[in-house]
């Protein structure tokens, strides 16, 4: 499997080359040549499958022989080895629980199969890699559990001060080691910029072996697919028809890796572009008009993307005809007083606790719905645990904190504090890396 840059086609790289470098020329994404297909039998036949075998055979045909067969399971069995079950809420809406990983939260998936991928091809490469990534919540934390304490690779990552929730915060500055953390006065914007900047700058490129764990990344991306089809596998022990499938959505990697199974094969009615107050998207599938807007602060944090990197992956699969994206994705933007009414209300109801975030995709949900005579399922993105704020507010009750982060959120917070000007970027990457 060969990979072209969006902005240069003629920029061409194999798999490895796509993972270690990130991004291509011109902050370029990287897109598969071609969309390989699963076999009907296959999609037809998911229950004479194991997870881990559904995981390998969604992920061959992208890595091809840049990861030997034996050593790709191996990588895709760690990737997935806690559960993803797709539980009820209502007779009409399931929802698909990513959050049972090390950082609970749904990009533990990509970020331990990158870490993995990273850490193979880096064997046969006499040289260190910084991993440098924005988040707006999760991705960071994710990161910086799946390279802890890995050999040859430093982390570096940004994330926009006051604007993630404390237990966010503990994941992405409470490590040390091999992780460094930067607290940027400014949006999650901001933090994607410097990190484009960075990419680009001559300088730091010539000292520094630099890639990235952002979606942007081939790596993170498209792994996202395997949850797609292990939800499949569990819809239809009980369901005949095509789901509806709600993603909460921020830079849209998550939805554009949902996309791709689609046209790989997937059996789906429609997707729902979930968003918060952050409505380039939803405003765009109304308009056609791709607006790109300041970052608002809003109780789902990991969604507050203003300039949403991969939806022109989401475009290039459509072929970038409006309206065929229109006919299959329909945008919703749900603001925090609706937000904390689905969470009060789910709870009340049905005795199940949404985060903010799948809060959002469960109201996108019953909009669609009201008009459609569906079922689907919402993807659960993140443990209530990690926003306590929302909840706490939604249903004036603590969501249990886990054990596995009763140690972390004893230990100190180790972050250094910059300003969303690049020069202060560059000179942390140029002395402390």
């Amino acid at each position: 499997m060969k990979y072209y840059n969006l902005k240069d086609k003629e920029e061409v790289v194999d798999f490895k080359t796509a993972t270690i470098k990130g991004q291509g020329k011109e902050k370029g994404l990287f897109f598969p040549e071609y969309i390989p297909l699963f076999e009907k039998d296959f999609i037809e036949n998911l229950d004479l499958y194991t997870d881990e075998e559904i995981a390998y055979q969604c992920m061959k045909d992208f890595v091809g022989d840049e990861i030997p067969s034996e050593i790709l399971k191996e990588i895709v069995s760690e990737t997935i080895n806690f559960e993803i079950p797709l539980k009820k809420i209502n007779e009409n809406i399931c929802s698909l629980e990513l959050f049972h990983g090390p950082t609970l939260a749904f990009k533990d998936v990509g970020a331990r199969f990158m870490s993995r991928c990273l850490s193979y091809f880096l064997k046969s490469e006499n040289k260190k890699v910084t991993v440098l990534v924005a988040t707006s919540g999760d991705t960071g934390g994710a990161v910086a559990n799946g390279f802890y304490k890995t050999e040859n690779i430093n982390v570096v990552i940004l994330y926009p001060k006051n604007r993630v929730s404390e237990v966010q915060e503990k994941q992405l500055t409470a490590l040390g080691e091999n992780i460094s953390a930067l607290e940027v006065d400014g949006s999650f914007d901001d933090c994607q910029n410097l990190v484009k900047q960075a990419f680009s700058d001559i300088e730091i490129n010539s000292k520094l072996f630099l890639t990235s764990a952002n979606s942007i990344n081939v790596a993170r991306w498209l792994p996202q697919q395997i949850y797609y089809l292990l939800a499949l596998k569990q819809w239809k022990k009980t369901e005949k028809d095509k789901p509806v499938i709600a993603v909460p959505s921020g830079n849209f990697g998550n939805l554009c890796a949902g996309i791709l199974a689609y046209f790989r094969g997937l059996p789906v009615e429609h997707f729902i572009a979930a968003c918060n107050e952050n409505d380039v998207i939803p405003n765009y599938l109304e308009t056609e008009k791709l607006q790109i807007k300041e970052t608002v602060a809003t109780l789902s944090n990991a969604m507050d993307v203003g300039n949403p990197s991969n939806f022109v992956r989401i475009l290039t699969l459509f072929g970038n005809k409006f309206q065929d994206v229109a006919d299959m994705i329909s945008g919703y933007s749900v603001d925090d007083e609706k937000t904390l009414a689905a969470i009060k209300n789910v709870h009340e109801k049905y005795n199940y606790l949404l985060d903010p975030h799948a809060a959002v995709a469960y109201t996108a949900m019953e909009k669609y719905f009201k008009n459609n005579a569906k079922k689907g399922f919402i993807l659960g993105t993140a443990h209530p645990v990690k926003f306590p704020q929302a909840v706490e507010k939604a249903i004036h009750i603590s969501a249990d904190l886990p054990k596995s982060l009763e140690l972390l959120m004893k230990k100190e917070k180790k972050s250094i504090e910059i300003s969303p000007d690049f020069a202060e970027l560059k000179r942390f990457l140029l002395t402390e890396i």
